[in-house]
């Protein structure tokens, strides 16, 4: 016996159970799958060990009767229990997160290219992982990856781990410097972990260092994604930012080989610097880094369509009703609160003040001794802002550039730390204090040491709310806060001042029932931080989570929180916007966030920093729709300010909000004019690319076929709730799902269904669920346990009627149809070949489908199938006597041979339409022209009704 016995698609039994051939069985044997089953159960029937012969399924009699809803549930377990469906993307049927329409987008572009290069701009809370994730599926779906590597930050892998096993099924390997040594053991001799992990999330910073990138640039996988890529861009600074140099270089490496599939994702891919930009978009295509930074005007036409071929930024106003879906956003309520100084605390402002000023104003330092003082300075100032807790530890840290002699490397170190700006997380989390001991020598007992020691123990003395108005007037806006319902997260900038909110907070408010609160600071690995936001977001009461911005990036926060308070003013307007990200997005079943801006108004910071940075930040968001970056290098304003303050004297102290009188008026100006005009060209790209040159009736026909392949999330919950309501559960409604009690279910479906030691199914319509509950999407385990349940017991007439749900045949009295009309449900495997630009992949692809017709003697008439959809949904008019229903089904049953032929026909027409949808959304791709399809195996007719 050969392989040509039985083609890819066929159904052969052996050791008991039903088999579908897959393509690709070595001479002499049969590469096979358990029917209805998964993948990792593929195995080989020998013919010189196993016996096997051809499945076959009994037509259904005249006893194996039901009404229609039970032939509609028998339509949605076969097609719920496929893994390799039909429709125009090869990877849906095995997703178990279903996305929204406008997440279709950069799929039908990246299909629309030979090599994928994408960049997905989409603003924050949108879904950028979920549409990479898509891209990710189908390309090693089709074979055209067989590798995926991800590069994002440490504290964004196990996310981003979890969101590809959960979501798309890609078991991903963490690579990061705490785990590389474990992956490195489990490699066997002669490969590598890069070759021998084939989907792995792999820290950008780790893998961008010199020693590691070359020997994974040389094994890099055919698929890369890059979260946050605006961070890789090429520094355009002189001596800054070293590490953005070695995360571009790495980046420009991969991009180098023109075969390599490659997508970024970033919600701000425009710093303001067009060289940065230019960069960043010159990964994608050579041609697009020499794009001008303006491109308006009709000369332009040919570069912006250029540039909407790889490039698509929407933002919340663009999808919110995409194709008539209606996607919910929560509406962000935003405040301000101020609070005034202490007597003491404005003493010892004054007396810091006093002595930075002195320490930055000597005229004998060399210019190194000065940019080491003018660092230390702001640092020790921002501490003080934060709180009595970070002033004291900064106050007796020594500096942590105090031993450097370069003066470029004093500023690359102390300026990302210092203001808000880029930072390597392989050197140390960015809320630490810079320490404020500038001193060259160790002698403890200099004049300079003892003053920082009483300036320390001074700011040990305002601990508290008695002495920190600060900590005070945050301690009623939490309480407000949680009266109100809200679960509330306050970001502050340095490890110290987070203990300090959790110990203070957990007595202030410990007359609040139920409340938990918890701290996240960048002292915590990354899993640590994640396993303690879970326990606090899962907390069944009142909760307050207090962290650093630490978890102000990529995490997602909005299944457990609803407000954001800014108790520290970060000096990168995009970081507030990326705080508050974390809880106003897409996801947040509250219908209302909350932000609160909390700044001193007598402290001689914040205000400035307010008005001149996160206030016109704001207005700019409210007139366009989205956060454009200051145009400005940040640095340079902020610096600016500093001198200000510090170079000035005490003259300085009466500076109003009016940033003219904080800088010079030329910088004023020119921040004005250019981040007017950044915003200008904002809005235009905005509304250039949101839509990616894709028509919107190109992606809707695409849905449909999906949908109708598949199924969308409403039949997956009509099909769960009937099925176990016809076998005896009793259902409860609850606010995003149902329970079903599994009592009364019969021992065999039990049997059956992934049970815990509860006595009841808990399901939800949208992850993450608890442990133990189930999520209504077709690859879950009790959906799918049960689906194929109750596909095996329509096929087995020998079981308890109360234990099949689904019925094979039936008949219905309608005033729908005019004259007698036969439904048939059929049951089609065809085979199709994929031709990428590298491999060619051959799959069996599965389908069920409605056809009906009319008889006039021995002369039957086709419905149109816009017709037989139609029926799927008739209602009964009236009985059917059992005597005549026999007579009508047995009639239907006995033309079941005769309809061979145009059967076969309709298994071809299936093909052809299949290899059509495919080509349909890869109509500008080379490679997606060469689809080939067979007419695969005969149709099958599961029932007659």
């Amino acid at each position: 016996m050969t392989t040509i016995d039985y083609p890819a698609g066929s159904l052969v039994n052996a050791r008991g159970r039903d088999w579908l051939v897959l393509p690709g069985s070595p001479e002499g044997t049969l590469l096979v799958r358990p029917l209805g089953g998964h993948d990792h159960e593929t195995t080989v029937l020998l013919p010189r060990v196993d016996e096997f012969a051809a499945a076959t399924f009994d037509p259904p009699t005249v006893d194996d009767r039901g009404d229609a809803s039970r032939a509609r549930l028998l339509r949605d377990a076969l097609r719920l229990s496929f893994r390799a469906s039909g429709g125009p993307f090869r990877s849906f049927a095995r997703l178990a997160v279903t996305p929204r329409n406008y997440q279709l987008v950069p799929l039908m572009m990246a299909a629309n290219q030979d090599v994928t290069r994408l960049l997905i701009a989409d603003g924050v809370g949108v879904g950028k992982t979920v549409e990479a994730g898509l891209i990710a599926a189908e390309l090693l779906a089709t074979g055209e990856a067989q590798r995926l590597a991800v590069l994002c930050s440490p504290q964004l892998a196990p996310q981003w781990q979890s969101e590809l096993r959960h979501k798309f099924g890609i078991d991903a390997q963490l690579l990061l410097p705490s785990t590389v040594s474990r992956l490195m053991r489990r490699v066997p001799f002669g490969s590598n972990v890069y070759q021998h992990h084939p989907y792995l999330v792999i820290s950008t910073d780790f893998i961008k260092q010199k020693s590691r990138r070359d020997e994974f640039a040389w094994h890099c996988p055919e698929l890369v994604i890059v979260d946050e890529a605006h961070t890789c861009v090429a520094p355009t600074a002189v001596g800054k930012s070293s590490q953005a140099h070695l995360r571009y270089a790495l980046l420009r490496k991969l991009a180098d080989k023109p075969e390599r599939h490659l997508v970024l994702l970033t919600a701000t891919p425009h710093s303001g610097e067009d060289t940065a930009w230019q960069s960043l978009i010159g990964l994608l295509d050579d041609r697009l880094g020499n794009l001008p930074a303006d491109l308006s005007g009709r000369d332009r036409e040919d570069d912006r369509k250029l540039l909407a071929r790889f490039m698509i930024q929407r933002q919340r106003a663009d999808i919110r009703e995409y194709l008539d879906e209606d996607t919910p956003f929560p509406e962000r309520e935003t405040t301000e609160t101020a609070y005034k100084l202490t007597a003491g605390y404005r003493q010892l402002f004054d007396d810091v003040m006093e002595y930075v000023r002195e320490q930055v104003a000597d005229p004998k330092l060399s210019a190194v001794r000065q940019r080491v003082r003018w660092w230390s300075a702001i640092a020790l100032l921002r501490c003080l802002a934060s709180s009595p807790a970070a002033a004291e530890q900064t106050l007796l840290n020594r500096s942590a550039v105090a031993a450097v002699d370069d003066e470029d490397e004093v500023d690359a170190y102390a300026e990302p730390r210092v203001l808000d700006t880029d930072l390597d997380d392989t050197l140390e989390a960015e809320d630490v204090t810079v320490g404020a001991d500038t001193g060259e020598s160790d002698t403890p007992n200099t004049a300079a040491r003892r003053r920082l020691r009483e300036l320390a123990s001074a700011a040990a003395a305002l601990k508290g709310p008695r002495s920190d108005a600060k900590l005070k007037r945050l301690i009623p806006l939490a309480k407000e806060l949680l009266d109100q319902g809200y679960y509330p997260i306050v970001f502050c900038r340095y490890i110290p001042t987070a203990d300090y909110l959790a110990e203070h907070l957990a007595s202030a408010l410990s007359k609040v029932k139920d409340l938990k609160i918890d701290a996240v600071t960048g002292t915590l690995p990354p899993d640590e931080r994640e396993s303690r936001v879970d326990s606090l977001s899962n907390h069944d009461g009142p909760r307050l989570l207090i962290a650093t911005d630490c978890l102000a990036e990529g995490i997602n926060l909005q299944d457990g929180f609803t407000a954001v308070v800014h108790y520290d003013l970060a000096w990168n307007p995009t970081r507030h916007e990326q705080r508050e990200g974390r809880v106003d997005r897409f996801g947040q079943q509250a219908p209302t966030v909350r932000t609160v801006t909390y700044y001193g108004e007598d402290n001689g910071i914040d205000g400035i920093v307010l008005q001149v940075l996160i206030r016109r930040h704001e207005h700019i968001k409210r007139s366009i729709g989205v956060s454009v970056p200051i145009p400005v290098d940040s640095t340079t304003v902020m610096k600016a300010i500093w001198e200000s303050l510090l170079l000035r004297g005490k003259e300085a102290e009466q500076l109003t909000l009016d940033f003219a009188e904080a800088t010079s008026k030329s910088l004023a100006e020119q921040v004005e004019v250019e981040w007017t005009n950044a915003a200008e060209r904002e809005k235009v790209s905005r509304s250039r690319f949101r839509q990616a040159g894709l028509k919107p009736d190109t992606v809707e026909q695409a849905l449909t076929e999906v949908r109708r392949a598949l199924g969308g999330p409403a039949d997956v919950e009509t099909f769960t709730r009937t099925a176990l309501s016809l076998m005896g559960a009793a259902t409860s409604d609850t606010d995003d799902g149902f329970t079903a009690n599994v009592d009364t279910l019969p021992a065999a479906v039990r049997d059956q269904l992934p049970l815990t030691r509860s006595k009841r199914l808990d399901f939800h319509r949208s992850l993450p669920v608890p442990v133990g509950h189930s999520v209504l999407n077709r690859t879950d385990a009790t959906v799918d346990a049960l689906s194929r349940y109750v596909l095996d017991a329509a096929l087995d007439s020998r079981l308890d009627p109360v234990a099949r749900p689904a019925r094979r045949a039936g008949v219905m009295r309608t005033r729908a149809v005019s004259k007698v009309t036969t439904l048939l449900m059929v049951r089609h495997r065809l085979e199709i070949s994929i031709f990428g630009s590298a491999t060619t992949v051959t799959q069996v692809a599965e389908e069920v489908t409605f056809l009906a017709f009319t008889a006039t003697g021995d002369n039957l008439s086709w419905l149109p199938q816009a017709e037989v959809d139609t029926l799927l949904s008739v209602t009964p008019s009236g009985n059917v006597d059992d005597a005549l229903a026999r007579m009508q089904l047995g009639r239907a049953l006995g033309r079941l041979p005769a309809l061979t032929k145009h059967l076969t026909t309709a298994g071809k027409d299936a093909a052809k339409d299949l290899v059509a949808q495919h080509q349909a959304v890869r109509s500008a791709s080379k490679a997606g022209g060469r689809q080939e399809s067979n007419g695969g195996c005969p149709m099958s007719a599961l029932t007659v009704f």
